[in-house]
């Protein structure tokens, strides 16, 4: 139960296995086998197991400790929704909205890609073991029947919000400077032949220089990605944060 609670929680709310698109059952499933595969070695970590009113109030923080961990793997995720987002304002796609199945609500066109994109580089290579790792090395930074130390927890979560957009910004980089780049080219062109309708040019032109710019960053924007998060989880989840 002590090690079903944490981990569970936190596989319920990680990307991968605990998306929308995934059956509530597997997840189920996945979490209870996991668990049991983890019990022998989280079991040196347990001294004693208590009784009574002691165990639930354990099992309640196992549960918000394993929420915490699952969010913080979210918020790194958050980084192609934000990049995707940001993408999409600057190339004139910001109403095209799609169903994004990784944060299952609507979502922009080209964050709906990335993130779908970004879950298949998680399991491509095998950077999803860092995570289920990161849950095993958790019982170090968080012993079970320990205080939970809420401030420390909210500045990771904070820290970790602002890496994730600082993240995302960069990834947007090379389509904020072609937007600009091109806004400055229309209003030049506006001063200098006032009769043209730059609106009507600039809509189609903005497309496709963003689509063109995304088809030659694509590739190094999500390894760029990868490689940060990477980085981030190591980070967070090795006691760095």
């Amino acid at each position: 139960m002590l090690t079903f609670a944490r981990l569970g929680s936190a596989l319920m709310i990680m990307p991968g296995v605990g998306d929308s698109f995934i059956s509530t059952r597997i997840r189920l499933l996945f979490a209870l086998s996991f668990s049991f595969i983890m019990m022998p070695l989280i079991s040196n970590f347990i001294t004693e197991v208590p009784t009574g009113f002691a165990l639930y109030v354990i099992l309640a923080t196992e549960v918000i400790i394993g929420l915490f961990i699952g969010t913080i793997a979210r918020i790194f995720m958050a980084a192609l929704d934000t990049a995707g987002m940001l993408v999409s304002i600057h190339s004139g796609l910001a109403n095209a909205q799609v169903f994004n199945p990784s944060f299952a609500a609507q979502g922009s066109l080209f964050g709906a890609f990335l993130s779908v994109t970004g879950i298949v580089l998680l399991f491509a290579s095998n950077l999803y073991g860092v995570l289920l790792y990161g849950l095993y090395d958790s019982y170090r930074m968080f012993p079970i029947g320990a205080e939970m130390m809420t401030g420390d927890m909210s500045e990771v979560v904070v820290r970790a919000v602002a890496t994730s957009f600082k993240t995302g910004v960069q990834i947007a980089a090379p389509f904020i400077i072609v937007s600009f780049l091109l806004y400055v080219g229309m209003g030049v062109l506006a001063r200098l032949m006032p009769q043209i309708q730059v609106f009507i040019l600039s809509l189609p032109i903005q497309i496709l220089l963003s689509l063109l710019c995304m088809s030659l960053v694509v590739s190094a924007a999500l390894m760029f990605w990868l490689h940060k998060y990477e980085d981030a989880i190591n980070f967070f989840f090795s006691g760095g944060g």
